[in-house]
């Protein structure tokens, strides 16, 4: 097992990494009327359904964050699930692919272990378009994010599986309760907060060379009105499609 990524980067998510409950409506629709699940990548469990049998999730800093009563965890990596063929109805994985190894590999074990995989991800070019901070303040995250994988990635290696893939558009609401990067688009001051960029790994991962100028200009921006002037027309949206994503993938 190599060294934990997230023992650093994970601190904390199960405080600043709550999950939302519009965005958890859209999951629990998606996964629909599926008697076991299997949450794959799943952290601290944010997002995890009543029918979860069995979470995997390879970092034990994110294990130790998971609540009481959460579902049974093992500690294994989505390219080797230890699950037999076939074994749950659905298979989740919630903003986790691009932090596989080999997301084909994991991917594969998804198809492989359930009948159907739902996997929540986003489309790097409308997030690079949409959300002002990458657009106007830290390309470099787009730069980062690009060859990671992402929707295009998923849904074509789904489809080598011979799946059929239908993607769903998961709007971000102004108040989202979760803490991921898109989700304080209507309040700007919160990415100015250390412990907000913490639970946001394209954050967090980025150096204090490329982020401080970046964020001291945004801090001026707040300040002066400039931002304010820029983006007045978000102030009056209750949710914004920053190009997260849904993926149902079934058999043909």
């Amino acid at each position: 097992m190599s060294i934990d990524p997230y023992r650093r980067l994970g601190r904390g998510y199960d405080r600043h990494r709550r999950p939302d409950p519009r965005i958890h409506q859209a999951i629990a629709r998606a996964v629909g009327d599926a008697a076991t699940v299997a949450n794959v990548g799943a952290g601290p469990g944010a997002y995890e359904l009543a029918a979860t049998v069995l979470a995997v999730e390879p970092s034990p800093t994110m294990i130790a964050q998971r609540p009481a009563g959460a579902a049974p965890v093992v500690r294994a990596r989505a390219e080797a699930i230890p699950l037999r063929d076939g074994a749950v109805d659905t298979a989740l994985a919630v903003l986790t692919v691009h932090h596989w190894t080999d997301p084909a590999a994991g991917l594969a074990e998804l198809v492989r272990v359930s009948r159907r995989q739902v996997i929540l991800t986003w489309d790097p070019e409308v997030f690079a378009r949409e959300l002002w901070l990458v657009a106007d303040y830290l390309p470099q995250i787009a730069a980062a994010e690009r060859p990671l994988a992402c929707l295009t990635t998923i849904t074509d290696e789904l489809a080598r599986h011979d799946r059929r893939v239908d993607v769903r558009a998961v709007p971000v609401p102004a108040d989202c309760r979760d803490g991921f990067l898109g989700a304080f688009w209507r309040r700007p001051h919160s990415y100015l907060d250390p412990t907000v960029r913490a639970g946001a790994s394209g954050l967090a991962s980025l150096s204090p060379e490329v982020a401080g100028p970046a964020l001291q200009r945004l801090a001026d921006d707040l300040a002066t009105g400039r931002w304010h002037a820029s983006h007045r027309h978000l102030l009056d949206l209750d949710e914004l499609d920053l190009g997260y994503r849904l993926v149902l993938a079934t058999a043909r």
